[in-house]
């Protein structure tokens, strides 16, 4: 399916290929498995309870700070990760604590090279924003991975045009999932669990923003005017690569 905004180009595609449901297959398909690729940030999300730093574990650096609302150390289903509480979407106050945050690189940004990011999750919910760089209005053009009614869609903006991908199956059944979207120059993938879930050719163009990089929701917004889009449920582990 492709959708036009005014000034914009947008490409939006569904999936076809069958989503898995299952740990052990999300175990499988490991950060780093694509041929050339280079760790940007590895985030391992291993941090004992009460921590306030992630820990980059690539060796570039790129820690993040963790909100109060967001607890670490949870197990669940043979895995350890972090927890983001469910919110109700679009209701004020805004929670800033919700976020785990990375401050602005150029090394997370897109730029014009072949960039992916891969991220395993769990979530019985159906909503949120799960990790970006930017948003709509960034100058700059921003990525993001979203969740609503439970499917995962990635999209890349740059300055040549907007990508999204989407899957074809929910995947908010409670199991760890692997998700990997990769954008290059002849387009962008998305694959769910070591399967191709969804592909759209083009190219973006570049992408650099001033933003830092979130995990659970905005980190401008409102809830009035800008919804923040506060993702429910675990995070395992996420890594950036770029070739």
């Amino acid at each position: 399916m492709v959708s036009l905004t005014p000034g914009r180009r947008v490409l939006v595609v569904a999936a076809t290929a069958a989503v898995l449901t299952g740990g052990s297959t999300a175990l499988a398909t490991a950060a780093g498995a694509s041929t050339g690729y280079y760790p940007v940030a590895t985030w391992s999300m291993n941090e004992d309870s009460g921590a306030h730093t992630m820990i980059d574990n690539s060796g570039n650096g790129q820690h993040g700070t963790i909100g109060s609302e967001v607890i670490t150390d949870v197990g669940v289903r043979g895995a350890t990760g972090y927890r983001f509480t469910r919110l109700q979407p679009d209701r004020p106050p805004t929670h800033p604590r919700h976020l785990v945050t990375v401050a602005d690189s150029s090394a997370l940004d897109p730029g014009s090279r072949d960039y992916a990011v891969t991220i395993r999750l769990r979530t019985t919910y159906q909503f949120g924003n799960i990790i970006q760089k930017g948003q709509a209005t960034a100058s700059g053009g921003n990525f993001k991975f979203q969740i609503p009614n439970g499917i995962v869609q990635c999209l890349f903006r740059g300055s040549n045009g907007t990508i999204i991908v989407q899957a074809s199956r929910r995947i908010n059944d409670g199991w760890w999932h692997v998700v990997r979207c990769e954008r290059t120059g002849s387009g962008v993938a998305l694959t769910i669990d070591g399967r191709t879930a969804a592909r759209r050719g083009g190219w973006t163009g570049p992408i650099s923003n001033g933003w830092p990089l979130s995990i659970g929701g905005k980190t401008d917004c409102d809830q009035r005017d800008v919804g923040c889009d506060y993702y429910a449920g675990d995070i395992d582990w996420v890594e950036i690569e770029a070739r």
